[in-house]
């Protein structure tokens, strides 16, 4: 295998400098994006300590600080004064250098004067990529209406032009990819069963037993996150993983379900029912704050262990062996909500299964339980609701997927922009996100993309969506902007109550003479100001709306800043708070779908195919990283994971080449290394999202590995939350040309 990961260089760091030649107007597409080479820094002596960073490089988000030379960013640490992170960040977030140093980074707006997918630029000024952006978007409008624009936001830096488009413009085609492709089922399932969205709040650190499925903790890197569940592995607590693959977890687990993908809910309904039925769940809890109980008990009545354990295809002694573990070990037990939850299309169903088991076992408000912390009041600073445009919103008018997470399902924007029923979607802005790794099915995005009147990008590198632009408008960076207020809790509850508040300022600046990047809340207010809408710009600068949402809270960024970039102040204990929880939800019934949590079977592979799935490395955060050079060093390739003993039958071996090709003849563009082991069943391969990057403008990571997001052709949407089911799709091994069937 092509991993070079180490603990030694998990944990080292270094920093670079760049400076980028300037072009003619007129230029190749190989002269636009000007590269520089890598220059290492040397010692760290005679650096300045600038406070105030808070990371970009994943969504956790963890508290920094930057060590500078000369104006130039050369190390990032973990903020000594968190309560969070601490000194720690991970190996993505001292890569944080590398992205801002990156030779490949957008620098100036840019216009198409070719294909979209194939695309020429023209370096443009600011001037002409604003004017034009509005006037071909105001078109669009007048020709048709509001609704006919859509934009796919993602990141901090994607709210402000978000709120811009919904509340001001009033589109409501609004698709986040954190919501459809990621936690939206889990949080709406959460709310219909708990009153509260799941987040990741179990107290880990406290906990008798966790219970994970399908979680992969220390693949999915969040510092603070991950330093709970290892803080609880570390204080005794029994681990249960449910996971058809021998991940991170499942290595640290004392039991280890290999789960048959798709049947989660008939394990979980199983467990409950037998709970139930010996009497071993918390009768007081759920008498006290359960809902519709005796219609729950008789929906799951069916669910014996045996039945459960013919469809998970697990013993029925091990469903028990994890109910009498889970039982003996309550109220202490983190039942883990899951992060990217959107796997078969019903998931809302698995995830209202957690829900209810966190509810039947009491493990709500106690320690090592589900415990919601009381965080930090804050200000906000946003565009106002000059429309409402949620009642246009296309789930809502056609009335399907009532409990959708806010937003509008991304296939229905897909479908309606291809078919023009019920209205035309014509022009499609995306903002920090990369619809065509982001989304299943990349072929019924771009033909949505076709037939755009008009499309804008904006982002940080170059991507795969980027290709398709017809403006592309460069970014600055997370380490060289205002724009992201960060409060919370400590993460361990054992340790005094303290809240902090914390805001992402510049550690660098972003003036330069090599680029022409500009912040989100300047590109949307030059937007609004062409698109007449400059009476409800709501502040001036990325500076301005930080200090309007810190005086919410009567801070400033001075003061912050006298205070090392984080203001701490104390908490409330977290424990002792309970919730309501429908067992047997009423309105979800009243919508057509069942009140109890209700396994729904799944799309199986047909005859010589192997389901795949995906899921992470701890040095990327899927495609975002991929062309950072540090990273990309330490994982260069997703390894293809298939069973040892299909792999002895298909004449494979470790280490072979090779590529992939799914149920529907579509075959992955670039290849890489197998990796053969009995950590995985034999009906299921596996591999890590996010390579396979096709923009040649990435000169570390374009073509390099699988990408498994073009191989999701099979989209299952799960009916409830319109959300998708990644995992339906089928593939089998190419190897030399020659495509190897899956035994059954």
């Amino acid at each position: 295998m092509t991993i070079n990961l180490t603990r030694r260089k998990f944990l080292q760091s270094a920093g670079c400098a760049a400076a980028a030649i300037p072009f003619a107007r007129m230029a190749k597409a190989e002269d636009v994006f000007v590269r520089t080479p890598y220059t290492a820094p040397g010692s760290f002596a005679g650096t300045k300590t600038v406070t105030g960073g808070i990371c970009g490089m994943c969504f956790w988000r963890c508290q920094m600080v930057g060590k500078v030379r000369d104006g130039k960013l050369v190390k990032l640490e973990g903020n000594p004064k968190s309560i969070d992170n601490g000194k720690s960040i991970c190996a993505r977030g001292n890569a944080g250098v590398k992205l801002l140093y990156d030779p490949d980074r957008l620098k100036y707006p840019l216009k198409n004067i070719g294909k979209r997918g194939a695309p020429v630029w023209k370096r443009i000024s600011w001037d002409e990529a604003l004017d034009e952006c509005a006037s071909r978007m105001n078109a669009i409008i007048d020709k048709y209406d509001e609704k006919s624009l859509a934009i796919f936001p993602h990141g901090s830096s994607a709210k402000y032009p978000m709120e811009f488009f919904e509340y001001v413009i009033g589109t409501p085609n609004n698709s986040e990819a954190s919501f459809f492709q990621c936690r939206g089922s889990r949080d709406m399932a959460y709310i219909h069963t708990l009153g509260t969205p799941a987040g990741e709040e179990v107290d880990m650190p406290n906990a008798k037993a966790i219970f994970m499925l399908g979680t992969h903790l220390g693949e999915n890197v969040h510092v603070s996150h991950l330093k709970k569940y290892l803080k609880g592995l570390e204080n005794g607590a029994k681990l249960v993983v449910v996971d058809p693959r021998f991940s991170a977890s499942a290595a640290k687990a004392d039991i280890w379900v290999q789960i048959k993908p798709g049947t989660d809910t008939a394990f979980l309904v199983a467990i409950m029912n037998y709970l139930v039925k010996e009497e071993k769940y918390d009768k007081e809890y759920v008498d006290d704050y359960g809902y519709g109980f005796d219609d729950f008990v008789e929906g799951i009545s069916h669910a014996s262990l045996e039945w459960a354990a013919n469809i998970c295809d697990v013993p029925a002694k091990q469903i028990k062996q994890v109910a009498d573990l889970l039982a003996a070990n309550a109220p202490h037990v983190s039942i883990h909500p899951g992060r990217h939850t959107t796997w078969n299309g019903n998931d809302f169903q698995r995830e209202r299964g957690l829900a209810c088991l966190t509810g039947l076992l009491g493990t709500i408000g106690v320690k090592g339980g589900f415990v919601k912390p009381k965080n930090p009041k804050v200000g906000r600073c946003g565009w106002p609701r000059v429309v409402n445009p949620h009642e246009e919103s296309l789930h809502y008018q056609g009335e399907m997927h009532p409990f959708s997470p806010p937003g509008t399902p991304t296939d229905l924007i897909r479908e309606t922009a291809v078919s023009g029923d019920p209205y035309p979607i014509k022009g499609m802005i995306a903002w920090g996100q990369n619809p065509m790794q982001t989304i299943p099915d990349p072929g019924l995005t771009i033909k949505m993309i076709e037939q755009m009147d008009f499309v804008m990008v904006c982002d940080v590198m170059p991507t795969d969506i980027t290709m398709y632009a017809d403006i592309l408008l460069p970014e600055t960076s997370y380490l060289e902007r205002y724009d992201y207020v960060k409060r919370g809790t400590q993460w361990d509850y054992s340790q005094p109550h303290q809240q902090y508040i914390s805001a992402r300022v510049p550690l660098v600046s972003p003036t330069s003479a090599d680029h022409e990047r500009k912040d989100s809340v300047w590109i949307t207010n030059e937007l609004a100001k062409r698109m007449n809408c400059a009476e409800h710009i709501p502040v001036k600068s990325a500076e301005e709306m930080v200090e309007t949402i810190l005086a919410g809270a009567e801070l400033s960024l001075k003061q912050l800043q006298q205070e090392d970039g984080i203001h701490l102040q104390p908490g409330e204990d977290p424990y002792g708070v309970s919730f309501d929880v429908d067992f047997y939800n009423s309105n979800v019934e009243e919508a057509g779908f069942p009140g109890a949590p209700t396994y729904v079977p799944v799309p199986q592979p047909p005859k010589g195919y192997a389901r795949l799935v995906y899921g992470r490395v701890p040095v990327h955060s899927f495609n975002r990283t991929q062309n950072n050079a540090w990273l990309h060093n330490e994982i260069p390739r997703n390894p293809v994971w298939v069973n040892d003993e299909i792999a002895v039958h298909l004449g494979l071996k470790d280490g072979d080449e090779v590529a992939l090709v799914n149920d529907v003849g579509i075959v992955s563009a670039g290849t890489s290394i197998l990796k053969t082991t009995p950590g995985i069943r034999k009906d299921v391969i596996y591999t890590s999202h996010g390579y396979g990057s096709r923009n040649p403008q990435l000169s570390v990571g374009a073509n390099v590995g699988i990408d498994d997001n073009a191989l999701i052709s099979n989209r299952t949407i799960d009916p409830e939350t319109g959300t998708h089911g990644m995992r339906n799709s089928f593939v089998r091994i190419v190897k030399e040309g020659k495509i190897l069937d899956i035994p059954a």
